[in-house]
């Protein structure tokens, strides 16, 4: 399994790898391994630098014998191990047991938890949704209520990740919440925590023939998800689309083979992404299968400084394709691939061993995606239009020659409110797609 990621202490990007040292993944070759053996070595070995291993027993020696606190063995070689990897680049890393178990579930889109979606307010922890179907919105957790205790423990001060973390758990346990609710008086909800699908796809219509599809992450099951979303579009559309605005601002990555399923959906042949590296093993290509469900229509991908790894190769794969106008502004440019390789303890080594490419051979490391269209975040100021005397106001007006009910003054009605009535980017993307229908004749 392959995965890709931005900027975090979690991020990877090929082979997770559990309870095996090897690990295997999509590609064109069925005997080709996404990663080599724990061991294995591009070139001869070098021997042992034995004054620099005598150097790091000193060191280690005068830090058990002169620091002001004991210091056990344990903790002077995990922290060893730990500076190793984090002096070769931000992203090779030591994953401990905690890291490793909250990476698993992050990119498999399931947890133990009570489904609410939380953010912060003047010091207490507020709900901002409950997601449907989970123990929160059975319990009738509401939007806004404020979650003042956790198991009896306050939770002012906390932070948002110390909050989660205590209502993340075993599946099956019980967990008590203390809300407010609109200035009253505190309550208790019991809760039992529960698996939590995390859908990383959202779609919907944002006017009829225009689809848009936002992904939030790339997990496992995300190309099945477009798939779908694809599908309910054209039903709800009634027919053909006209176009397509794929959102993937502020994604930072995830699942590498979950974004080349991804453009898979949208293009009918040609690469979509390769990676090289110093081991044979760490190359690999990716092509498309001929499974375009898009049906080609015209198509425009949101992408900003936030949009990263998985996201960029997306992005990367439509632009060099000519499937699709880029816009928005440069992209993070994590251009870079991890081999994750499990150790003894349920730890994992995370390490950098090769760069990802573009169909056209571009790097976007440190570079990122360049927006074909560049379109800065802005605020969207509706002013009121006048209304103004038409001919259908007129007392003995004549009829339209060919049918159709008179349009006077007033008769538009109030629109239903859209996500691109506060989103100029989308709504600029929604622009640009209405004029490639218009001129492409669809």
């Amino acid at each position: 399994m392959l995965y890709l990621s931005r900027l975090t202490s979690l991020a990877l990007t090929i082979a997770l790898v559990i309870g095996a040292p090897l690990a295997f993944a999509a590609q064109p070759a069925p005997t080709a391994p996404a990663v080599a053996p724990a061991g294995t070595a591009a070139t001869t070995k070098a021997p042992l630098p034995l004054d620099e291993l005598r150097t790091f027993a000193e060191v280690m020696d005068r830090i058990k014998a002169a620091y002001v606190e004991p210091v056990d063995d344990k903790t002077l070689l995990e922290n060893a191990i730990k500076g190793m990897l984090s002096n070769l680049d931000p992203h090779s890393a030591y994953l401990g047991p905690e890291d490793f178990a909250e990476l698993q579930e992050s990119t498999s889109g399931e947890f133990g938890g009570l489904g609410i979606e939380v953010g912060a307010e003047d010091g207490f922890i507020k709900v901002v949704s409950p997601i449907d179907d989970t123990p929160a919105s059975k319990a009738g957790i509401q939007a806004g209520d404020f979650i003042v205790k956790i198991n009896g423990q306050p939770t002012r001060g906390q932070s948002m990740t110390e909050a989660v973390d205590k209502m993340r758990g075993k599946i099956g346990q019980k967990i008590t919440l203390t809300l407010v609710r609109d200035g009253g008086a505190p309550f208790d909800v019991v809760l039992v925590r529960a698996i939590i699908q995390v859908k990383s796809v959202k779609s919907q219509l944002l006017e009829s023939g225009y689809g848009y599809i936002r992904i939030t992450q790339f997990q496992v099951k995300t190309g099945e998800e477009v798939s779908k979303a694809l599908a309910k579009l054209r039903k709800d559309n009634g027919k053909k689309l006209s176009g397509i605005v794929l959102d993937l601002r502020n994604n930072p990555g995830g699942v590498l083979q979950s974004a080349v399923e991804v453009v898979d959906h949208f293009i009918t042949k040609g690469l979509i992404v390769y990676t090289k590296g110093r081991i044979a093993n760490s190359e690999l290509r990716f092509s498309a299968t001929g499974k375009d469900q898009s049906e080609a229509v015209p198509m425009v991908v949101l992408i900003n400084g936030g949009s990263a790894s998985a996201s960029e190769i997306v992005a990367g794969a439509l632009q060099d394709q000519k499937r699709a106008v880029v816009m928005g502004t440069t992209s993070f440019g994590k251009g870079s691939v991890q081999t994750v390789l499990p150790l003894n303890n349920d730890r994992a080594l995370k390490i950098t061993t090769a760069l990802y490419y573009t169909p056209n051979g571009r790097s976007i490391q440190a570079q990122g995606i360049v927006p074909d269209i560049e379109v800065r975040k802005a605020k969207i100021t509706n002013e009121q239009d006048g209304e103004y005397f038409k001919e259908a106001d007129l007392q003995g007006h004549l009829g339209n020659g060919n049918g159709g009910a008179d349009k006077p003054t007033g008769s538009s009605g109030k629109a239903k409110a859209m996500p691109q009535d506060d989103d100029y980017q989308l709504a600029q993307a929604l622009s640009l797609l209405k004029g490639l229908s218009i001129t492409s004749g669809r």
